[in-house]
């Protein structure tokens, strides 16, 4: 069994702990202390990827899913005492719009939100409403007393200083989970909750399985290496999407056949899918035009891996997300089934 309340505290925490991507160590730090609750021993690659390897031989098999974020970085101290700034990983700047961060100085950090150039309704009247959602458009207001270049160095600002958007989470009585950043920390509860399923349950699998949290998914090379030698299949559990014209679903999870890049391996998402059918997991299939995950980041890195992708169902993906507990409750039980699978057969086996 999924124990629902630990998905949802993991998730709570990890949504209030700042991980923009090239910033995640607060993040990593965390989950490692929830993996050694758990009774693993967590290992690292050198450029920081954590992971942990469920079984007694070497892993054939791996799942991943990312704790970075979208984030910004400050690009230019201007003269009116603000901050330019500039998205990490791709988002629209509408959904930067008013949005509370934190600036991380080199040794201390601020407070400040996100406004569009033409802020004031009362100096700019409908100008506010006709200006262009682009990020040269924007700048942090720091709340701090910064009204020109000199007083923001003298506060220790500088160029490349790293800003996180305030995920704001709510954990809504219907089940839905409103908040930024569940792509794909919503991701990563889940795979920790299946995995405490199984320590709970003393269940030690087949196949053994490398459980890998990634760090740099948002600018599309989290998955591009720290397999193990004989890992011959990857699952990359992520976000669905929740759109005209698709079909996921707040209720179930997704098993998704194609992305950007092409379409998954056939005969793992087919083993999926019998694993759904046969333990009674709600699931939908679905097609994704315009998205790439781990799973994607391994095949181009040239990694000889078979990869499939599992996932939560979203709406709004890197703007106001929100996904619902019996989505990811669905998904930690698939999750939990596949590492207890045998392998999908090779090509010619």
């Amino acid at each position: 069994m999924i124990d629902k309340a630990y998905l949802t505290s993991v998730l709570k925490t990890l949504l209030q702990t700042p991980s923009p991507v090239g910033m995640t160590e607060k993040a990593v730090a965390q989950t490692h202390q929830w993996l050694t609750e758990l009774g693993f021993t967590p290992q690292y690659t050198r450029r920081g990827v954590l992971y942990i390897t469920l079984g007694d031989d070497a892993p054939k098999r791996a799942l991943a899913a990312h704790l970075d974020t979208l984030g910004a970085m400050v690009t230019q101290l201007k003269s009116n005492g603000r901050l330019a700034l500039r998205n990490t990983g791709t988002w629209a700047a509408r959904f930067a719009e008013g949005a509370r961060v934190t600036v991380f100085c080199d040794d201390k950090q601020y407070r400040g939100t996100i406004l569009p150039l033409k802020a004031s309704g009362h100096r700019f009247n409908t100008e506010v409403d006709t200006q262009i959602a682009d990020w040269d458009n924007l700048e942090i207001r720091l709340d701090a007393p910064c009204y020109n270049e000199t007083d923001l160095v003298a506060h220790g600002l500088n160029v490349g200083d790293m800003v996180a958007v305030d995920a704001q989470p709510e954990f809504i009585d219907s089940g839905f989970i409103v908040s930024r950043h569940l792509d794909d920390k919503a991701g990563c509860a889940v795979m920790l909750a299946a995995l405490k399923s199984l320590v709970d349950d003393k269940v030690i699998p087949a196949v053994s399985c490398q459980v890998m949290f990634t760090i740099s998914e948002e600018v599309g090379i989290g998955g591009t290496h720290g397999f193990g030698a004989q890992v011959q299949e990857l699952l990359a559990i992520d976000n669905s999407v929740s759109a005209p014209d698709q079909t996921t679903r707040d209720d179930a999870l997704t098993l998704a056949f194609r992305d950007r890049t092409g379409p998954f391996d056939l005969a793992i998402t087919r083993h999926l899918l019998k694993l759904c059918q046969q333990h009674d997991i709600p699931h939908v299939r679905d097609t994704f035009k315009h998205y790439r995950s781990d799973s994607a980041a391994a095949i181009d890195a040239g990694w000889d891996i078979r990869a499939a992708l599992a996932c939560f169902a979203l709406d709004s993906s890197h703007g106001w997300e929100r996904t619902h507990v019996d989505s990811l409750m669905a998904l930690a039980t698939l999750v939990r089934h596949y590492i207890e699978s045998d392998l999908v057969p090779l090509p010619g086996q």
